[in-house]
């Protein structure tokens, strides 16, 4: 015998299902207009989205020179004081930030094409542990070393730089140490590379 749903029950549930869409429409379409970085969803791991702005300083408005030290996941100490002279490119990242993953190809490719030119990276993370930025490192096959920022030197290093609540986040220090650009969000490779060309030819 088939059962037969009450009218009026099948059409409240039809207008509650159209409420829930409705306002799951609405969620969506403010996410996608606010221009402010926004908290990701749950497939996106919890991180902060950046908006991909580029921003750079003459050599005029500078400001004070970046002091950075401490050490790198295989314990070796880093300080940027020791590549003063050098462009250093200062990227900051965790392990399961989806940007990060995706940009972390061209940061090595980056890395080992400006290898020999006065241009240095650094990983900057002060979310994970050792092993997790480790596994990390050797996934994407990283050249260059990662800061073990767990006492938020790096974060402090960089205050009122970027709002580094936006993961990834990365900043070109010029030869003298201070911040010549920022990219807040994934880095265009080609950006990038053109922000570090224009330090690497200041310097010339």
């Amino acid at each position: 015998m088939t059962r037969v749903r009450p009218a009026g029950r099948a059409v409240g549930r039809a207008r509650l299902t159209a409420l829930g869409l409705l306002a799951g429409a609405l969620v969506l379409a403010g996410c996608a207009s606010d221009p402010t970085p926004s908290t990701a969803d749950d497939a996106n791991q919890g991180y902060v989205s950046g908006d991909g702005s580029v921003q750079s300083w003459a050599q005029s408005d500078r400001g004070d020179v970046v002091e950075l030290a401490g050490r790198s996941y295989a314990e070796e100490p880093i300080d940027i004081a020791d590549w003063r002279g050098d462009v250093v490119v200062v990227n900051f990242w965790y392990a399961a930030c989806p940007p990060c993953r995706a940009e972390a190809p061209d940061l090595a490719a980056i890395a080992t094409d400006y290898s020999g030119q006065g241009v240095h990276l650094l990983g900057v993370n002060h979310t994970d542990d050792a092993g997790t930025a480790q596994s990390f490192e050797r996934r994407f096959e990283l050249p260059y070393p990662s800061l073990d920022d767990d006492d938020a030197a790096g974060v402090a290093a960089m205050q009122g730089v970027v709002p580094l609540t936006a993961m990834p986040s990365t900043v070109v220090l010029d030869a003298e140490g201070r911040v010549a650009a920022r990219i807040i969000g994934i880095a265009d490779p080609t950006i990038l590379r053109g922000l570090i060309d224009d330090e690497l030819a200041a310097g010339a």
